[in-house]
């Protein structure tokens, strides 16, 4: 690691020089940080915001899933067979849903030996159970926290080895020069001013941000969190699927998803007005209160809202925005008592929902004794965060959990930026659809992918202070404008209102309900606002330099994800969690039949959405899907392509 100063926009900013970054300290950062280490590379470092912050310490649900190849003694799977369980999921790249499937028990072993608690039989069998859109029971489980276990293991592993960790520090702005990165912009937040500027010189960068975490205003990513997708997009750098995505029902007092037990234990749902005044909802919008309550276990593993699925348990989450966005009221779970409908012999529901609860041992009083009885965890986890749930009610809506889609990134995990890396949540290679659990998997494969392919192709290089000063000096324009306007505007507590605004319309008008016409407004301003930043922009009284560049960042993913969105519903209508609405269209939901969409369709399921940022504003187009490699595994072959590959190893 070289120590070095360059002048740049009037400053003298301070250089550090070395051959990898990784920016983040979830479970893709710390994972890749560490194969780094472990394949012979010491000239790396980790770049965060906050070791303790970001989605994988913070997010979680009942029963958080890992997905993997199924290893237990019935499990009858294959690599094959889980690449094209992923390769289903439609607008997925054949390449990487076959390297996620081959590299799963490599990197799941790998978390079990650093000690995450992954549940075993007595005979130290990995039993799995199955998740939406799977046929294996490839899933497993360490409870509630299992990407925070994960990410703390990770952790340790890294401390271990004496990784540097660059605490408190903002990526700003990345550095490239005839398509191959050079380095990075970052702020250290300990400095409330731009003084705090820090440039890295790094041959190569490996994004693992998370997702798109501040694009709406009902999610449940944590606080503060905004991910890193602006930082590729404003690169240069074509982005994947950025209109798919997962929305399901959470809190949002304490923001957490409540899928699995928290549904099928059956709690009581009540709306309540603005006067205060409290109804229990559901049956209202069903032909019998058992058949809401069927439909609300059926919600618990059928958690994300599906286009294909809204006369079924998605009618959920089309009820409970109905109530909370266009009613304006207030929405909450209770657990204390039973709802209307349900007897006290648990009859007149369906077959399914009282099995389940039989089989568990779960036919009792209250749903807050089926939750104790099944998952007392659950309790504990609200309970650990000022909520007992035993006493008061839960408030959810529905919320933007996962971004399915990101970077482009090919089988390496390589983005079309040469030396740049995404992992994680950040990089796209998810479609329309995929198994439950599968996100943690990504991680997993992704960042030892990136890790393996930079090890493995180049060697270190001497830090060249010529190349990168002609990098830096490109973006020389761009940080004396940001600067500027920061210095030459006058502090305001109304900041984030324009952001705060755009959330909120994104959540109305682009998430599981889609429309057309708001979206297209909506961008257009978006773009109009970024295009006259110095002139729209108000900064805060403190902290303005760093809040600047993250609204500004959100707002670009923002325009980028509308964009996705609206080429996909001219294109393909009504797809995965996007319903396309359209007064001239089909009632979808008879529960509601007032809602009309565009009709759902297999449409797109062989291309992928790509969205670049083009003079000013953001530009998607389609592109056939890379399709699943045909291989010859001859093993004389294979063994001398491996030693060829890998020969900087040995």
């Amino acid at each position: 690691m070289i120590n070095t100063k360059l002048r740049l926009a009037g400053r003298e900013i301070p250089v550090c020089a070395l051959d990898t970054l990784v920016i983040g300290t979830g479970c893709a950062g710390f994972n890749a940080a560490d194969w780094l280490y472990d394949l012979g590379r010491r000239d790396i470092a980790i770049l965060t915001e906050g070791v303790n912050t970001g989605t994988s310490r913070n997010t979680g649900s009942d029963k958080q899933t890992y997905y993997k190849l199924s290893i237990a003694s019935d499990g009858a799977d294959s690599v094959q067979e889980m690449a094209e369980t992923l390769f289903s999921g439609g607008s997925v790249h054949g390449d990487t849903a076959l390297a996620e499937a081959a590299g799963s028990l490599r990197a799941f072993m790998k978390l079990a030996n650093l000690g995450v608690l992954f549940p075993t039989n007595e005979y130290g069998e990995y039993v799995g159970y199955k998740t939406d859109h799977e046929p294996r029971q490839r899933a497993t489980s360490a409870g509630p926290l299992t990407s925070k276990f994960m990410t703390e293991a990770l952790e340790k592993s890294v401390q271990r080895k004496n990784i540097r960790i660059f605490d408190r520090m903002q990526a700003v702005r990345l550095l490239t020069d005839n398509g191959a990165v050079k380095g990075l912009l970052a702020l250290d937040l300990r400095d409330r001013g731009p003084a705090g500027l820090t440039l890295f010189a790094a041959e190569h960068i490996i994004l693992a941000t998370g997702g798109p975490a501040a694009v709406y205003d009902r999610t449940v990513y944590p606080c503060g969190h905004i991910g890193g997708s602006g930082l590729a997009i404003e690169a240069g750098a074509a982005m994947t699927n950025l209109q798919e995505w997962q929305y399901g029902l959470a809190s949002i007092d304490f923001r957490w998803n409540v899928s699995g037990t928290y549904q099928q234990v059956l709690p009581r749902y009540i709306s309540v007005d603005e006067h205060g005044t409290e109804r229990e909802f559901l049956p209202e919008y069903f032909e019998s209160p058992e058949q809401a309550l069927d439909m609300v276990f059926l919600k618990g593993y059928q958690w994300p809202f599906d286009v294909r699925k809204t006369d079924g348990s998605s009618v959920i989450d089309l009820i409970i925005h109905h109530e909370t966005v266009e009613l304006g009221r207030k929405v909450y779970m209770d657990f204390r008592t039973d709802p209307k409908g349900l007897r006290a012999d648990f009859s007149g529901l369906a077959e399914e929902t009282r099995t389940y609860l039989a089989n568990s041992g779960a036919l009792l009083a209250t749903p807050i004794a089926r939750l104790a009885h099944m998952n007392p965890d659950a309790i504990a986890l609200y309970r650990s965060h000022g909520i007992d749930l035993y006493s008061e009610p839960l408030r959810v809506a529905v919320c933007a959990q996962h971004a399915n889609g990101g970077v482009s990134v090919d089988a390496n995990w390589q983005t079309t930026i040469h030396g740049l890396y995404a992992a994680g949540e950040c990089a796209g290679t998810f479609g329309i659809y995929r198994p439950g659990g599968s996100a943690l998997n990504s991680t997993q494969v992704g960042s030892m992918r990136a890790a393996e392919h930079i090890a493995t192709s180049t060697d270190e290089k001497p830090f060249d202070a010529a190349e990168f000063q002609h990098a830096a000096e490109q973006i020389e324009p761009w940080l004396k404008k940001m600067l500027e306007t920061v210095e030459h505007s006058e502090a305001s507590s109304r900041s984030y209102q324009i952001l705060e605004q755009m959330q909120k319309r994104m959540s109305e008008c682009a998430a599981h309900l889609r429309n057309k016409t708001a979206m297209t407004s909506l961008e257009e301003e978006i773009e109009k606002t970024l295009g006259a930043w110095t002139e729209n922009y108000i900064p805060a009284a403190e902290g303005g330099f760093a809040q600047m560049l993250r609204i500004r960042d959100t707002m670009m993913t923002q325009a980028a994800v509308l964009s996705a969105m609206r080429f996909s519903a001219e294109a393909f209508g009504s797809r995965g969690a996007g319903l396309v609405l359209d007064e001239n269209g089909e009632s979808v939901c008879r529960a509601m039949p007032q809602l009309r969409c565009l009709p759902g369709s297999d449409r797109g399921t062989g291309e992928v959405v790509v969205t670049t940022w083009e003079n000013g504003r953001a530009v998607s187009h389609s592109e056939a899907v890379r399709p699943l490699p045909v291989r010859d595994d001859w093993f004389e072959n294979v063994w001398h392509d491996y030693r060829e590959r890998t020969h900087r190893l040995h």
